[in-house]
């Protein structure tokens, strides 16, 4: 649950989001769920000439499963809350 908590944090930040398949998305973080499913909106492809028939899509759903991972904005990253997080956790409180 670190990571669901830490990531309803970001909504309405701009992250990246790097799939399996070596596709990498970019857009506004709409809503994450405890599964981290992602949603996207105003989105863009990082690689669009290896995938220029994703330039359509503007907004998409991301099944939790098909995430490699995601690459945070440098400014929404709170070290300190993610020690005290992980800290908690590693106790089992």
């Amino acid at each position: 649950m670190l990571f669901f908590s830490y990531f309803k944090e970001l909504v309405g930040k701009e992250v990246t989001v790097e799939l399996k398949n070596d596709l990498a998305i970019r857009g506004t973080l709409l809503s994450v769920d405890q599964y981290l499913n992602i949603k996207l909106e105003n989105t863009r492809v990082v690689d669009q000439d290896k995938y220029p028939h994703m330039m359509s899509v503007r907004n998409c759903f991301i099944r939790g499963s098909v995430v490699r991972y995601v690459l945070l904005p440098p400014d929404g990253v709170d070290i300190d809350i993610l020690h005290d997080a992980t800290r908690r956790e590693a106790r089992g409180g």
